[in-house]
């Protein structure tokens, strides 16, 4: 298996690591989070650019980008527009997501770009290059807020995402029961013991998933999200009491 390295974290080794969103409308909103976040033990940052107001201006986009890198120096920032099918805050056009997140990872500005698994072949391909190019890392994604699929196909959607030269497939799962929490963690064990060279993220969400957030290093999944202000997705614990639960996992592992 090998890993992913963002600034001086690495990714696919030991705890998993958190990563805690900022989803402020204004310039100066998200800068207070920013300011919140620096007080936790955040691993990554991840800017949710669909709740940005200006998200349709690509240089307002850039210049918010510019200031977050001069508070997060050394901590990597992921930049996110999620689309609203897959549980954001905004809808735009594919051509306007392809143009923002190749403008932001051309901007040098940001570590990594998130990408959604069904934007379409040649747009994904486009970002990625893109992404490559510029030496910004690709965490490509997937979110399904009604259901978890089976097994099988948790499984399929992981390796199409790392075909499509993701650096680190992440998916997100709503479970309707108990059961469906074991197929995620199912998932995500088979995946990485027999599929995956490289890491992957996943989680069951909402309070029935919580679990999958906390048993990475044991399943497989590298990363977790936690809210130092307000929460990004159904189930994200507390930045610190996130953080005292895994390394007390770790410690008996």
């Amino acid at each position: 298996m090998n890993t992913v390295t963002m600034k001086n974290v690495e990714f696919g080794a030991g705890v998993p690591k958190i990563c805690v969103p900022i989803c402020g409308k204004t310039k100066e909103d998200v800068l207070e989070q920013a300011k919140i976040i620096l007080d936790t033990p955040a691993d990554i940052i991840e800017w949710r650019m669909d709740w940005f107001e200006q998200v349709e201006n690509t240089a307002s986009v850039v210049e918010m980008a510019k200031e977050l890198r001069e508070v997060f120096k050394e901590t990597p920032v992921l930049a996110t527009f999620r689309s609203k099918k897959e549980g954001g805050e905004l809808e735009v056009s594919t051509e306007y997501y392809v143009e923002l997140n190749c403008a932001v990872a051309k901007s040098g500005y940001v570590d990594a770009v998130d990408i959604e698994l069904y934007t379409g072949d040649k747009e994904v391909e486009t970002i990625v290059t893109t992404a490559h190019e510029n030496g910004v890392k690709v965490i490509m994604s997937n979110h399904d807020f009604f259901k978890t699929p089976s097994k099988e196909e948790i499984i399929s959607r992981l390796c199409a995402m790392q075909e499509k030269g993701a650096d680190i497939p992440k998916i997100a799962v709503m479970p309707q029961s108990k059961k469906d929490v074991l197929t995620l963690l199912s998932a995500t064990n088979e995946m990485v013991e027999e599929h995956a060279n490289r890491p992957i993220i996943t989680m069951s969400m909402a309070a029935t998933g919580v679990i999958s957030r906390l048993a990475g290093e044991v399943f497989g999944s590298c990363l977790t999200f936690g809210a130092a202000k307000k929460a990004s997705a159904p189930g994200q614990m507390g930045v610190n009491d996130l953080k005292t639960v895994l390394e007390t996992l770790h410690k008996s592992l």
